[in-house]
């Protein structure tokens, strides 16, 4: 149990976590504007797709450089992208519900959106994306 304690401390109570949390507004701010400006040419589900692909590209971009200090790869940008998939999901989710069902304004639903899955994103990125023990696939 303290072995699994310490690791959840090195994980969630480090600068890089702290980093990642700040390009992680960044890129709330990015993907929501991005949806909002999509939804002005598409339907809200779709933009929200459409916006999510570009603050992602953005914060791949800003999570190698400063939170993981690592070159850009297309390898890299692979795994940086599987590791955003459940984020997607539980996102899009989200939108479906808050957007669709509950009938909320489509800002709000992005917003409540991308603030939820931070720490599931920080743990696959950090373990799976740019873990430099990793065999390359």
């Amino acid at each position: 149990m303290n072995n699994f304690i310490e690791k959840f401390k090195d994980t969630f109570l480090s600068k890089q976590f702290v980093i990642f949390v700040i390009i992680g507004v960044i890129n709330t701010f990015n993907g929501t504007i991005f949806s909002y400006i999509y939804s002005s040419f598409f339907n809200e589900n779709i933009a929200f797709i459409f916006g999510y692909i570009s603050g992602l590209l953005i914060s791949y971009i800003l999570n190698s450089f400063i939170t993981f200090k690592e070159k850009l790869a297309f390898q890299k940008f692979i795994k940086f992208a599987i590791s955003y998939i459940p984020n997607f999901i539980i996102q899009y989710i989200v939108v479906l519900i808050v957007f669709n069902l509950m009938g909320l304004n489509r800002l709000m639903a992005y917003l409540l959106a991308a603030i939820i899955g931070v720490p599931v994103t920080f743990t696959l990125m950090k373990f799976f994306a740019f873990n430099k023990k990793q065999l390359k696939f």
